[in-house]
């Protein structure tokens, strides 16, 4: 699984639709060209902001094929920075767990609400850390239903819990 990097990168997911929403979290995704046709010399062409002629729209930020994951917990929902980076690591985590079902594409988990700090007063508190994981493995559950789930590659037994009825 790649990682989101760069702004354009992170802008062109977001442009392509929300795909699923729980109480704190959206999932963003933006279906990449399968087709696999990069220029030659394009492959490790600078992504920054301007680097990119602007014919070849969105798929030119996306070199490598697969599943690509950016996670977006802003200051305003998540005020302590023990707070924001635990929760990506969570959004890393079970983003792994899903990447074989999960279709080609640029998906961005975005964080659109805060957690009480009366219920989670510990920044990195394990019901914090399960709430969380919980409500990601909610999101990314029907994400991959909806995606129709094709791939049949080996599911953790964590993921499978997610998508059990």
């Amino acid at each position: 699984m790649q990682r989101l990097k760069t702004r354009p990168q992170f802008q062109a997911a977001m442009a392509g639709g929300t795909v699923s929403r729980t109480a704190h979290f959206a999932l963003h995704r933006l279906v990449l060209d399968t087709g696999g046709s990069t220029p030659a010399g394009q492959a490790n062409a600078p992504t920054g902001p301007g680097s990119l002629p602007s014919t070849q729209g969105p798929q030119a930020l996306f070199a490598v094929q697969g599943v690509w994951l950016g996670a977006m917990v802003p200051k305003r929902w998540a005020r302590r920075a023990v707070t924001r980076n635990t929760i990506k690591r969570q959004i890393y985590t079970v983003g792994a767990t899903f990447e074989a079902r999960l279709p080609q594409a640029a998906h961005v988990v975005r964080l659109r609400t805060a957690f009480d700090r009366k219920q989670f007063v510990s920044a990195t508190s394990d019901q914090l850390k399960q709430a969380v994981r919980a409500e990601l493995l909610q999101l990314f559950g029907y994400a991959a239903r909806r995606s129709g789930g094709a791939v049949s590659a080996p599911v953790s037994p964590l993921a499978a819990e997610a998508v059990a009825p």
